[in-house]
């Protein structure tokens, strides 16, 4: 793993979301999804998995049957031919996904989703959606994470049938990719500064993007190796508000949650340091916005770049002490 490349691969976010646009709008993306199912399983590790989830959310909200589920779990369904399967691997060689994949080939319509299309998952599979994150060579599963929601997002749109201008909302987030890496002089010093505590920091957002406080946490974790929890939004006041007591608590709270103002209550009363992305939030000890950070899937896609910013200065700067 290298900062310098890490930190290269998330400058390179905006180019890789338009050529990946290019892809939606000639309707060559996720075509071919088996939508004849009753149920869907999604299947991953790491933040395959975190990004799984909150499309698998999205689905049941739309009244379809659909889990997400580590791969390395010994409980999973048995295999079912009405069941469609969405095995994610980036690399495509996850040990647990690969073997949680083997008991479904065959046995039910299984549907790879990698970035690497000759890997060993796509053997396993009917159908290979290809992420088109190209290569990382940071090491670190960054853009990846980013497709990885994207190509979920395009095979949840061939099961409901809905069009959510997919298209559309890539070329969004790459121009809001464009203006936070263009204007993170102006951001990034404060936002580190407030974030860089002797505790770590904690990464939180609503249920409907939990997977970018998940990630944005494991950017922290992964790379300047530095403590960070994820949590969600309305769920922390019932997790973690007890640390602001007894901590120099610093949050990074994705904006957008209904139950935003109790938290701020908290984080208020006893002075914690709170960076908010995405919308004005009172008390915040400083603000990031970004074009297109009033339209969900923009958010979705977009503000995970914030964290993952802060995870690259942090590991560059030690890497330099």
């Amino acid at each position: 793993m290298d900062p310098a490349l890490y930190l290269s691969d998330l400058e390179r976010k905006p180019d890789v979301l338009d050529a990946l646009a290019s892809v939606i709008d000639a309707g060559d993306y996720a075509v071919g999804v088996p939508d004849d199912v009753d149920r869907v399983l999604f299947l991953g590790m790491g933040s395959s998995t975190y990004a799984a989830g909150v499309v698998a959310a999205q689905l049941r909200a739309r009244g379809i049957d659909a889990v997400a589920e580590l791969a390395s779990s010994d409980l999973l369904p048995p295999p079912d031919p009405r069941t469609l399967v969405v095995a994610i691997s980036a690399s495509g060689g996850s040990s647990e996904t690969l073997s949680a994949t083997a008991p479904y080939t065959g046995r039910a319509p299984v549907v790879a989703v990698t970035n690497i299309s000759d890997s060993p998952i796509t053997e396993r599979a009917d159908l290979v959606v290809n992420l088109r994150a190209d290569e990382e060579r940071g090491g670190v599963a960054c853009r990846s994470y980013q497709h990885t929601l994207i190509a979920l997002m395009g095979i949840a749109e061939q099961l409901t049938g809905d069009d959510r201008q997919l298209g559309r909302v890539v070329r969004s987030s790459a121009v809001a990719a464009s203006e936070l890496l263009d204007t993170r002089r102006d951001w990034l010093p404060e936002v580190v500064s407030a974030l860089d505590g002797p505790a770590g920091c904690w990464v939180v957002g609503p249920a409907r993007r939990l997977s970018n406080a998940q990630q944005g946490a494991l950017m922290m974790r992964e790379g300047p190796r530095r403590p960070a929890v994820a949590c969600e939004t309305g769920d922390w006041s019932h997790v973690d508000v007890y640390l602001t007591k007894t901590l120099d608590y610093r949050m990074l709270l994705f904006a957008g949650s209904a139950y935003e103002d109790e938290l701020l209550s908290w984080t208020a009363e006893r002075k914690s340091s709170v960076v908010a992305i995405g919308d004005d939030v009172a008390g915040a000890v400083t603000i990031v916005r970004y074009p297109g950070d009033d339209q969900d899937d923009v958010r979705l896609l977009t503000e995970v770049l914030v964290p993952e910013l802060v995870a690259a200065d942090l590991w560059l700067t030690a890497t330099n002490l």
